[in-house]
């Protein structure tokens, strides 16, 4: 059997939140189900953030309310804080996505609160997970390869994050590019020193294409031995709060390069494609993953 890798797929929540064009409860739920159709079994669906800072995520709730019971799916919350953790926990997400920025720079703006704050609220919600239950939670670190206003992120800085986060009994720990500006080469060497910090909990990879770099990012993950990475159907995306903030990896894009090495992902690329237009006419513009682009080979 080849070697299969998860793809989380997180149009509906990062994809979405820097468009704008805002889709109401109906067009996102839609986008849900046809993406499911597609073969996403986890997915980013909401963020529980404050809806005046970032409109685009209104109505996590009432998605969430919406979404029908399916065997095999998870349906993602991200969350920043305690607030958060608790919108999470009575709407129901089977997952919880706790961000913590890697920089202080870039958690005042985005998060308001410093990196020594945020993994304190982490430290808060895993303890109160522990005591009173709730969904699984994974940590996801922002900017973890470079901040566009504190600049370099060193491989140490990272690393002390994830071993932090490892200790609180936090299963998944994500490392996100979250302004494109990562290279092969030190994703490589940043993974594996992380992996050796964090022992057997799971590392997932999420990068962005600012600078054209997402899919040999990607792929230097998994030749370091990532079995789970982001993407977004449409190449969608991008950070608010992060200046000229361009999209993820588009999900069409990661599926059709690995399937053609021989992975499996479980997704079927037609109609990611045909989800990809779909969603990108609702927000008035041309997807930006080339796949969707450029069609399918062999025909």
């Amino acid at each position: 059997m080849s070697r299969f890798i998860e793809i989380v797929e997180v149009g509906p929540r990062d994809g979405l939140q820097n468009e704008k064009a805002l889709l109401d409860v109906d067009q996102k739920l839609t986008f849900i189900s046809r993406l499911e159709a597609a073969g996403a079994k986890r997915m980013e669906t909401v963020s529980f953030v404050n809806p005046k800072r970032v409109p685009q995520m209104a109505g996590a709730e009432e998605v969430m309310e919406g979404l029908p019971t399916a065997a095999g799916r998870s349906r993602i919350g991200l969350v920043l804080n305690m607030k958060g953790w608790e919108r999470a926990v009575a709407a129901r997400c089977d997952e919880a996505n706790v961000v913590v920025c890697a920089t202080d720079g870039f958690g005042i703006r985005n998060q308001g609160a410093n990196t020594a704050e945020q993994m304190a609220a982490l430290a808060a919600i895993a303890a109160r997970r522990d005591a009173q239950g709730g969904p699984p939670i994974s940590a996801t670190f922002s900017v973890a390869f470079g901040c566009p206003f504190d600049g370099e992120v060193s491989q140490d800085q990272v690393v002390a994050l994830a071993r932090e986060a490892a200790s609180l009994n936090i299963a998944e720990i994500a490392l996100a590019d979250t302004i494109g500006v990562a290279d092969p080469w030190t994703v490589r060497a940043r993974v594996e020193a992380v992996k050796a910090a964090i022992g057997d909990k799971k590392l997932r990879l999420h990068f962005h294409d600012t600078r054209n770099t997402g899919l040999a990012n990607a792929y230097a993950g998994v030749e370091a031995g990532v079995d789970i990475l982001d993407a977004s159907c449409g190449g969608l995306g991008g950070c608010p709060f992060a200046p000229d903030a361009t999209g993820n990896i588009g999900t069409e894009d990661l599926v059709y390069m690995l399937e053609r090495a021989g992975f499996s992902t479980g997704y079927d690329l037609p109609g990611l494609i045909s989800t990809a237009k779909w969603v990108s006419d609702l927000l008035g513009k041309p997807p930006t993953s080339s796949v969707a682009r450029s069609g399918l080979f062999p025909a």
